[in-house]
Order: C-alpha cells, then sequence, then structure tokens
C-alpha cells in the first residue's frame, strides 16, 4: 500500500489512518472499496448523505468537482500523508 496514492486527495497512502470506502454505498447494494485516508473519508461521509453519494457523486471525479472537496482537498493537499483529525459534520449536510 506504500506506493499506493489516495484517490480523492492525490496524496501517498502510506498505513496509517488508511479506511476502505465504497463509491456506491453499501445501503445501495454498492460492492467495489477503495482504500482512501481515513481524514478524506470522514470528509466525504460528513459533507453527503448516503443517497446524495449514490445519486450525484458515486464517482471520484465527482466529489473533487463540489465545492466543499475542493477546498478540503487544497487545504488537506499541504499536511502530510501520515496526518489524521477528526471532522466536524458539515452543516450543510442536515440541510439538504
Amino acid at each position: 500500500m506504500s506506493d499506493a496514492l489516495c484517490p480523492l486527495c492525490g496524496r501517498p497512502l502510506g498505513s496509517l489512518h488508511v479506511d476502505r470506502h465504497h463509491l456506491i454505498p453499501k445501503t445501495y447494494k454498492g460492492r467495489e472499496q477503495f482504500d482512501i485516508h481515513k481524514i478524506c473519508h470522514q470528509k466525504i461521509h460528513s459533507t453527503f448523505t448516503e443517497h446524495e453519494l449514490f445519486k450525484s457523486f458515486h464517482t471520484w471525479d465527482a466529489l473533487r468537482q463540489h465545492e466543499d472537496i475542493r477546498a478540503f482537498i487544497a487545504w488537506v493537499s499541504k499536511k502530510d500523508p501520515s496526518y489524521f483529525s477528526r471532522n466536524v459534520r458539515s452543516n450543510n449536510k442536515n440541510k439538504r
């Protein structure tokens, strides 16, 4: 896994703080999983509902085009790949 890159932020994955993400949520019968930084994974799930992920954000490109995710990637790209901090739940998620 040491040469692999995070499909969301593009930083090296390493072996610390790595999760698995379903682009199509398991709730909607998604099976394929991808290694991703834990902080990136938490950002996705703090920003979108399962339904939003299924309907509109089930590709890496779609995720990266969202304004909140673009801002997050710009911020996290300056951090060491092993950096981890819990994300605060997005206020926008509950208003959709």
